[in-house]
Formats: C-alpha cells, structure tokens, sequence
C-alpha cells in the first residue's frame, strides 16, 4: 500500500494493530476522521489519553472502573455471599444487561491457555481464592464461556475450592459449547444464570 503522506501511513499503521483491523479498514477509518472537524478527532484522542491515564482495576473483584471500589462492589443491595467468575469486562456487562443477577463478580483477566503461555498464575485467581478463605461467600458460579479454555480454568479453580465449604456452580448450558458470553442474547444468559447448575454436574 503506497501513501502520499507518512503522517497517513503512520496512523494507518497504529490503528490497523487493533484486533480485527487490516490495513484496508485502518485506511478508512482514518480518511473518516480526516474529513471530521478537527475537534471531534481531538476529543477521540483525549478519550483514549485518559483511559490509559486514568483506567483503574477495582481492588475487590478487579473490573475496570473510575475509582478504586467500582460501582457493583460498592453497591450495599448486591448479595456479597454470591460470587460469578468471569473472563473479563465484557463478561460482566454481559450479565449486567440481563439484570437476572444480583451477586458480585470476579474478573480472572483471562483463561489458562498453555499454548498462548497463560497459566493460573498469570490471573486473579489467587484473590479468588483469598475471599473465598474468609468465610463470608457461599457459592461461586463459574461463568466462563464453554470453550476448552474456559472449562480448563473451571475445573482448575473447583479443584482449589474442594478444600472450602462453599457452594459451586456453572451456567446453565442454553450457551451453545464453544461460545463467548458477550455473544449471548440476553434471555439466553439470563436464564443461564437463573438455571445454574452444580459444577460437579457439569464435569
């Protein structure tokens, strides 16, 4: 791809590494913000500076928030004895959007993936493990998306919570194997959560 001007291919370049973005579509995208008032392209680029600026990660269950308890966590009606295991934000918005669920998450940051290098020890796993030990959570519910990853991380995280009394359960299965939550219609999920079953079930 041949550019008139280096300042075009050094943006085609830099948006053309987001997920899902080829150069094709990279070029686009900028010829679009081109013909934008400056202003609006400025306020995109103030947007994305104080997300990398100012994003944190809330310090109970590790979703990204402005501030450091987040907005769910922070909440006194949820019930703080339910705790839902999930890949990442999206996974919780996800649920959110059904509004069947009323407990707290627990954002791993991923899944044990060997081949892409993630083990246990690359996700939240470990302060899962510590709310778990103080006594005040009765079930988690393992809401990962049923792919061989996520069923490795499941099966990883239950056999660390066999020492705990606690109650463990799984999403009921109206997800089709191999989807993502976020993919999921909300009726779908939502009584995939309101159905859990107990994991040991799923095994």
């Amino acid at each position: 791809m041949n550019f008139s001007s280096k300042l075009l291919e050094n943006a085609v370049n830099e948006v053309s590494q987001l997920p899902g973005i080829g150069k094709r579509t990279a070029l686009r995208l900028v010829l679009h913000l081109l013909k934008q008032p400056a202003n609006h392209t400025h306020q995109l680029s103030k947007a994305l500076n104080n997300l990398v600026d100012e994003i944190k990660l809330c310090k109970k269950c590790h979703n990204i928030s402005d501030v450091e308890v987040c907005e769910i966590c922070a909440n006194p009606s949820r019930n703080n004895e339910i705790i839902c295991v999930v890949e990442d934000v999206r996974d919780v918005m996800a649920i959110e959007n059904t509004a069947q669920f009323k407990g707290l998450y627990h954002v791993l940051g991923g899944k044990i993936s060997p081949i892409e290098g993630i083990g246990p020890q690359n996700l939240t796993i470990d302060s899962l493990i510590e709310k778990i030990k103080i006594g005040a959570v009765k079930e988690v519910i393992f809401a990962l998306s049923s792919t061989i990853e996520g069923d490795t991380t499941n099966f990883y995280i239950f056999k660390q919570l066999e020492k705990y009394t606690i109650k463990t359960s799984t999403i009921a299965r109206g997800i089709a194997v191999g989807d993502e939550l976020e993919y999921a219609d909300e009726v779908t999920l939502g009584r995939s959560i309101i159905n859990r079953i107990p994991f040991e079930n799923s095994l």
